[in-house]
């Protein structure tokens, strides 16, 4: 059984992955960005804007923005041809070195994950239903570390903002990624504030946010909070905020759930998944907002 980030030392930190500027299509300069996520109580923020050549290949420098108890990650939005869709490939980059190299003529986005990996960076597969991403597209980029489960742009947008399918035909192969929830924020609809992830690293450090993000240290949330999940014999206890169903599932059909009026704990069998099978906890609250943690493997 993998160490459950709630097991671990440190605390949780609020986070935004996926964001964008003036540096690329968003409408508020870095600075107005960085401000509207700390007003809102968030810890860190990654402004990802889009790495295209048009933008000038933007990794956008925020350490100007970071300040006692806020911080940022230095990232980009990676494109590159073409999903089995024909569709600009759509890849979040999280701890890029500033200097990353722009995409060349012919370079396939495997080759861009390739390079954005051995740079350190934490690489998620955004928004897939958005744009029609197939579960091969996902499983051709064995570097990424996640799944985008869901992108609140999208879903204030075009409805189209979960992730689920994908990542869930993903975890089906056999692969073990995790999934995280992001703004995708352009600041033109009311697209910010309603998708983060919580990551448990010892300190408010970028190297060490991204080194938890990449050990699949954290939860994702529209809302509700995980206070822990704990593993004992052949059950699961979820302890969180008040909600209306807590629910473990795994592959295929397996799952188990709780339900009930402001739930702050349940304990959950977990004979549904197997001894080597996975799953996950999802905690749904009164106003239908969820959160959801990584896959547990047993």
């Amino acid at each position: 059984m993998n160490v459950l980030p709630f097991a671990r030392r440190g605390n949780f930190w609020r986070g935004n992955l996926h964001t964008h500027s003036t540096r690329s299509d968003g409408k508020l300069a870095p600075a107005a960005v960085a401000e509207f996520y700390r007003d809102a109580g968030y810890d860190f923020l990654a402004i990802t804007d889009h790495f295209w050549e048009c933008y000038g290949y933007p990794v956008t420098d925020t350490r100007d923005l970071r300040r006692k108890g806020f911080t940022t990650i230095i990232g980009a939005e990676m494109h590159a041809p073409i999903t089995s869709k024909n569709h600009d490939w759509h890849l979040v980059a999280a701890g890029l070195p500033l200097d990353f190299a722009p995409w060349t003529s012919g370079e396939t986005i495997q080759s861009m994950c390739r390079r954005a990996h051995a740079a350190g960076a934490f690489l998620g597969i955004a928004h897939p239903q958005w744009y029609g991403l197939t579960t091969e597209d996902a499983l051709c980029i064995p570097e990424a570390h996640a799944v985008e489960i869901y992108n609140h742009s999208c879903a204030v947008e075009c409805d189209r903002g979960d992730g689920l399918v994908v990542f869930e035909e993903v975890l089906e192969t056999g692969r073990r990624i995790n999934a995280y929830a992001a703004d995708d924020a352009h600041f033109s609809t009311p697209d910010a504030g309603g998708g983060w992830v919580m990551v448990k690293a010892e300190a408010l450090e970028p190297e060490l946010l991204i080194e938890a993000l990449k050990r699949g240290d954290f939860y994702s949330s529209q809302g509700p909070k995980i206070h822990d999940i704990a593993i004992k014999g052949d059950e699961v206890t979820v302890a969180c905020s008040p909600a209306s169903w807590i629910v473990a599932v795994g592959a295929g059909t397996g799952s188990r759930a709780a339900h009930g009026r402001d739930l702050t704990c349940a304990t959950l069998p977990l004979d549904a998944f197997g001894e080597d099978g996975h799953f996950r906890i999802t905690v749904t609250d009164d106003k239908g907002r969820r959160a959801w943690s990584n896959p547990i493997w047993r």
